[in-house]
């Protein structure tokens, strides 16, 4: 089932989170790669496990509050800098809706 703007929904008329999930991996991959640091470099810093690393950077899993802030300071970076690029978009007639843009990073970041 999907809804008009090509949002996947759920039988519940839930909005699945794949295509967050897949951003949210694409930004911690990005971030990473700019520290100059492997998934086993990470994990260690934020004291996960490496393949939670892998998972969430392919997008294969949406990490809580608390792993998206161990994930920031291991990067030293801002936790809203993972969630660039992914916004919720209120509705007070339906359901809400994410919306997931590219976004172009200036140099250095």
């Amino acid at each position: 089932m999907e809804r008009a703007s090509g949002a996947p929904v759920s039988s519940g008329g839930r909005v699945r989170s794949e295509e967050v999930a897949d951003k949210l991996g694409q930004n911690v991959t990005r971030c990473r790669r700019r520290a100059c640091i492997s998934q086993e470099e990470l994990a260690a810093l934020s004291s996960l496990h490496r393949t939670a690393i892998g998972k969430i950077e392919e997008g294969a899993r949406l990490p809580r509050v608390d792993t998206l802030v161990k994930l920031a300071g291991a990067l030293s970076i801002s936790p809203a800098e993972l969630l660039e690029g992914i916004q919720w978009t209120p509705c007070t007639r339906s359901k809400g809706g994410f919306t997931i843009s590219e976004r172009v990073f200036p140099p250095g970041r």
